[in-house]
């Protein structure tokens, strides 16, 4: 939506550059390295499972990673879903549905990686720093299905 939010209307209003500034801050490209980045912490993790000569120290910087990588994911989409929802007044009015688009599938990947966290057995802060970053998702998807 950002990429198509540059007709002239908007490069007058300033939402071209709110436009641009929300494609740099989302680059769904980016994304990409959580799912790779997550395949290498469970790998180490099972590997802590099977080494019981591995020191305490490391074993618990693996079981630290294994829950900061979804932990970090929850709070990205949110941050995303926050961006999007703040673009939408100023996006081109004829692809808000992309936008939307955008927001529903940041909220499927915050519930996933949310699931993948609790695995890890985080501590209740943690846990509801998650929960907290899935309501306010969950509150920008009930105003995209409502508008």
């Amino acid at each position: 939506a950002a990429a198509y939010t540059h007709r002239k209307k908007d490069q007058e209003s300033g939402a071209a550059a709110t436009a641009d500034a929300l494609a740099a801050a989302v680059r769904p490209a980016s994304a990409l390295r959580f799912a790779d980045d997550d395949a290498e912490a469970y790998a180490d993790l099972q590997r802590s499972w099977k080494a019981e000569d591995m020191p305490a120290e490391e074993r618990a910087a693996v079981e630290a990673r294994a829950l900061a990588v979804p932990a970090d994911l929850v709070k990205r989409c949110a941050r995303h879903v926050a961006l999007i929802d703040g673009f939408l007044p100023s996006c081109n009015p004829h692809i808000t549905s992309d936008a939307k688009v955008g927001i529903h599938l940041l909220a499927g990947a915050a519930r996933a990686a949310y699931q993948t966290a609790l695995v890890n057995k985080p501590p209740e802060e943690v846990r509801r720093e998650l929960r907290e970053a899935l309501d306010r998702i969950a509150e920008a998807e009930a105003r995209a299905l409502e508008a």
